[in-house]
């Protein structure tokens, strides 16, 4: 049956984008709120569109063009753009069409003003609010001027800006259909914009009102500057009354004009504290019907609100789900893990199953919930003290929440359990033994071998049954007392070192040198591993420039046909039987790992084949060996010349002891975790096979967007939600759009933190030093790894780095991140390399261009941009 031309608002409900669009379908559900007033109109809906669109051959040609083109071509896209909108608005609307289009405004009033507004099907959805990406136009009088600009409106699907939107949200041009709203004007006193979010903070329990005088446009547009009221709990709890000086206002012949607002009402509010409150308490009760805060536009006029569109708030980071209704204080997982992109259900699935501490999810991230470690005195100390050395920026989020003693109440510490270790007490002192780290590793490799071997014959739901039993053994090697007493033996040496030696000889980091070049560091080895490669690799002229136009990851078969070619291929197939399991975002079991894309290694192991000489692994590890030394037999010296020296120099030589022995391991259970990973992977990945074999699957990849559970019982039933599928994917596109915070309340409240320094000169870019040392040089910023083109000297400027790109570090001079701390992978690689390097840089990679000058102060935790 064929959609009709229009439709009346009363007729539409949020059910019915396809029909109406996003703007419509909302402003038909909002006009059956109890108590909510919406202007009265029809929608013209898509199938008017699509009508109109069958009558332009020259579109589909265009939209060809359009799909083909690069989106970075602002040119192309402006060009292709405006031949679509002049297409479609040189299209005489067919009789029967404008008769339904004039025979609605009779029914309204054919002599009034309407709003005409644009409603795409891909708008004001809770993944992408397209605000503003379409045209709307206001006051327009008479039929012949309305069929005008429904005929614009339909055209404005393909501004640039809109055609822009949505090759950066992914959603395909050909999917989105225009419907027009036309709706009666509405002539206000006031009017504004209703964020029933606080949308700068996130606070879901503070709404915020923009308010102006006449219509919403002046504060749209900029005009003007609104007053705002905050409002909670039905009060306002702060305003900050503007200026007014202009304001925009309809004229009586049709068309708004720009006024200046009286000199005497331009510093009076534009709305009451009263009204403020009213028209909150509107916003929340279209919040609980969308379900979601939103994003609305008002009318004031005749001292009523009248509610003209109402939209998701799509930047606000989600909350965690919870059972109750306490405050919560959650602490990203991502930071930790130097992983801040989206996961997609099946990462996010495993990984909670296989973590040591319970996790929750929101925005497509892990989280941990820090509620209770803050609730009682020595335990928020204690986190507070942990998270402090590791990321005073994740510390200092946190005390910004506890400084309002409402949130997390601050109880009595438990009494001592008399059965319980004596209060304060702590493990015996680990012995400083090689040997334990050998035994942990090959226990390590022990178990990874009998999860290889295991898991080879199982299929179907015995092979879900199986990875079960699986994470248990994952988690229990994991959790190794041995192993964590070895990984804080490491880090707390590397305290004491630091602070005995500040405070002893005035050395800032010490342990920085210390550390270099220690054994055991599977991450460092990886780096280094890849020089080894590049020693192969070299030689072969032929080999080098192949490698040069790779384009796929099909190469490694082809590269055994060329002189030399042999080789190489060998020397990269054995470096990625040990390290294939490794990726960017590693701790998403769905990421690609180099093993299923090895020529996401080839920019790297080109540079090292450029810039480096044969034998450069070894020779760079001996070298950063003696500087240890070095600088242990330096500091031993000094600190015997002090009073009590040789006292603090037979301790300092045990804590390096006990440094070098125990901080190479600190990388190894991430190792572990990933080689266990990709062993799962790969057996999820045959399974969908099998299940796209049956039918049952559309594609392999179909079963990342599922939850491990969700796989399960797939396998079981043999039946998939195809919707589910596609909503997910969705969902992870939106996450991708997002940014999370270090910190997240239960309120929505998204925390950051910020550096409570006053020592960096004016200009600096503030971050917290991991590795000491001053070095300049050009910077690179760079995104992926797989883009990577780094020479001898260059700064690499990244978001963050976790294992994986460890192998750029040995051809960098200095590394700057975004996010990180002192005990992340890439501050202690960079430590072992001898790398200045400062992390957690708000916005490096945007306040950093790609090619400055910079100068990295490893020591002292700041960047110089160099003119």
């Amino acid at each position: 049956m064929t959609e009709p031309y229009v439709l009346d608002l009363q007729e539409v409900d949020e059910t019915q984008i396809e029909v109406v669009g996003g703007k419509g379908a909302h402003l038909g559900a909002l006009s059956r709120i109890a108590g909510i007033r919406v202007p009265g109109g029809f929608c013209v809906t898509t199938e008017a569109f699509r009508r109109i669109v069958t009558q332009a051959p020259s579109i589909e040609d265009l939209l060809d063009q359009l799909s083909r083109s690069n989106p970075d071509d602002r040119d192309a896209l402006r060009t292709l753009s405006a031949r679509m909108r002049r297409a479609i608005e040189g299209i005489a609307i067919p009789d029967d069409l404008a008769a339904a289009i004039t025979g609605a405004l009779t029914r309204h009033g054919e002599q009034a003003a309407y709003a005409v507004r644009s409603s795409a099907t891909a708008e004001d959805l809770p993944t992408a609010s397209f605000a503003g990406q379409q045209d709307t136009y206001l006051n327009v009088m008479g039929p012949t001027a309305i069929l005008q600009h429904v005929s614009r409106c339909w055209a404005s699907l393909f501004t640039e800006r809109a055609v822009t939107y949505r090759r950066r949200n992914g959603i395909d041009h050909r999917m989105v259909h225009m419907a027009v709203v036309v709706q009666r004007m509405v002539l206000p006193d006031a009017a504004g914009i209703l964020f029933t979010a606080d949308p700068v903070t996130g606070n879901r329990k503070v709404a915020t009102v923009d308010a102006g005088f006449g219509l919403g446009e002046a504060l749209v547009s900029g005009l003007v500057n609104p007053d705002v009221f905050k409002v909670r709990d039905g009060e306002v709890v702060a305003r900050t009354i503007a200026a007014k000086q202009r304001a925009v206002h309809a004229l009586p012949a049709g068309g708004t004009q720009e006024t200046a607002v009286d000199p005497r009402r331009q510093e009076q509010p534009a709305l009451t504290d009263a009204q403020a409150v009213q028209l909150v308490d509107l916003g929340r009760r279209i919040e609980a019907h969308f379900g979601r805060p939103q994003d609305i536009e008002w009318c004031l006029a005749d001292d009523g609100f009248q509610i003209v569109q109402s939209r998701p708030i799509t930047t606000l980071f989600p909350i965690p789900e919870t059972d109750d209704e306490e405050h919560h204080v959650y602490v990203s997982v991502g930071h930790q893990q130097m992983m801040t992109d989206p996961m997609k259900p099946l990462g996010l699935s495993v990984w909670k199953l296989t973590a040591m501490a319970p996790m929750t999810e929101a925005g497509g991230r892990l989280w941990v919930d820090a509620t209770r470690a803050l609730t009682t005195p020595t335990s928020r100390r204690g986190l507070l003290d942990l998270v402090g050395r590791g990321d005073p920026l994740t510390r200092d989020a946190l005390e910004t929440v506890l400084e309002r003693d409402d949130f997390v109440p601050l109880l009595p510490d438990p009494d001592p359990d008399p059965s319980g270790p004596p209060a304060g007490g702590k493990p015996a002192p680990i012995e400083t033994d090689p040997a334990i780290v050998t035994r942990l590793i090959e226990r390590s490799e022990t178990s990874i071998a009998a999860l290889r071997h295991d898991i080879g014959t199982k299929t179907g739901p015995a092979l879900f049954d199986f990875l079960l039993e699986a994470f248990t053994e994952h988690k229990r090697v994991l959790s190794d007392p041995l192993s964590m007493q070895v990984i804080m033996a490491g880090m707390e040496a590397t305290w004491w070192l630091n602070d005995k030696l500040h405070e002893w000889l005035g050395e800032k980091n010490a342990a920085d040198t210390l550390t270099l070049s220690a054994p055991d560091n599977v991450t460092s080895e990886m780096g280094l591993a890849l020089l080894d490669v590049a020693d192969v690799i070299r030689p072969h002229p032929e080999v080098v420039a192949f490698l040069r136009n790779v384009e796929d990851d099909g190469f490694l078969d082809e590269l055994a046909k060329l002189a030399g070619g042999r080789e190489a291929r060998d020397a990269i197939e054995t470096y990625l039987d040990r390290y294939g399991m490794r990726c960017a975002g590693e701790i998403d079991i769905t990421r690609p790992r180099w093993r299923e894309r090895p020529g996401t290694l080839v920019p790297a192991i080109l540079d090292n084949v450029r810039n480096f000489g044969p034998g450069a692994a070894e020779r760079r590890f001996e070298e950063g060996r003696k500087e240890a030394e070095k600088k242990e037999q330096d500091v031993l010296t000094r600190l015997r010349a002090l009073p009590g020296g040789q006292s603090k120099a037979d301790e300092t030589k045990r804590m390096i002891d006990r440094v070098r022995t125990f901080i190479g391991y600190r990388e190894y259970p991430k190792y572990d975790i990933v080689s266990r990973l990709f062993v799962y992977k790969q057996a999820l990945l045959e399974e969908a096979g099998r299940l796209v074999q049956a039918g049952v699957l559309r594609e392999q990849e179909d079963v990342f967007y599922l939850t491990f559970q969700e796989l399960q019982e797939v396998t079981r039933s043999n039946r998939v939600d195809d919707r589910l599928v596609q909503q997910r994917r969705e969902a992870f596109r939106a996450y991708d759009a997002l940014t999370p915070p270090r910190v997240l309340t239960s309120d929505g409240e998204t925390l950051n933190g910020a550096y409570r320094r006053d020592d960096v000169p004016d200009g600096a870019l503030i971050g917290l030093p991991v590795s000491g040392g001053t070095i300049e040089g050009r910077a690179r910023v760079i995104l992926d790894m797989a883009q990577a083109d780094l020479e001898a000297g260059d700064i690499l400027v990244t978001a963050y780095t976790d294992p994986s790109w460890s192998p750029l570090f040995v051809g960098i001079a200095g590394l700057v991140t975004e996010v990180g701390g002192l005990m992340t992978h890439g501050a202690v690689i960079a430590r072992e390399y001898g790398l200045p390097a400062v992390v957690g840089v708000a916005q490096a990679t945007r306040l950093i261009r790609d090619g400055q000058r910079i100068r990295v102060h490893g020591t002292d935790g700041y960047i110089e941009i160099l003119s």
